[in-house]
């Protein structure tokens, strides 16, 4: 006589048991009072650019002497955390106008995919 043994988990035969239903809660994130809002993105923004700001106050206070700075030919004075913060900012135009080029790029051939395909609905895939 042979005893019955349990069946593996990965058996077919025996029927995967269901996860638990999440909680009614869970279904209305929009009842929850502690959720993110523009306002408190807007908050976190000021406050993280406060910080910003007070950096950068530090990093000029504490980069006053004065320095040459020599570019293309021409030739000036001028302290070390100004000609610093110039090539910063000159480096974020030129990123910032490389990625919106990118961007632009993107959006025509995107513009032009979607004009080739008339029966295609837009948004599905």
């Amino acid at each position: 006589m042979t005893v019955p043994q349990a069946s593996p988990a990965g058996d077919p035969a025996v029927p995967p048991t269901a996860p638990p239903a999440p909680p009614k809660d869970a279904e209305r994130p929009h009842d929850d009072p502690l959720r993110a809002s523009r306002t408190s993105g807007l908050w976190v923004g000021a406050v993280a650019l406060g910080v910003l700001l007070l950096l950068l106050v530090v990093f000029i206070a504490q980069n006053t002497e004065q320095t040459t700075v020599r570019f293309f030919g021409f030739e000036g004075r001028a302290p070390l955390a100004v000609s610093l913060l110039i090539a910063t900012a000159a480096g974020i135009l030129l990123t910032a106008i490389a990625g919106s080029l990118r961007i632009w790029q993107l959006r025509r051939r995107t513009r032009k995919e979607v004009g080739r395909e008339p029966h295609r609905a837009r948004g599905r895939h």
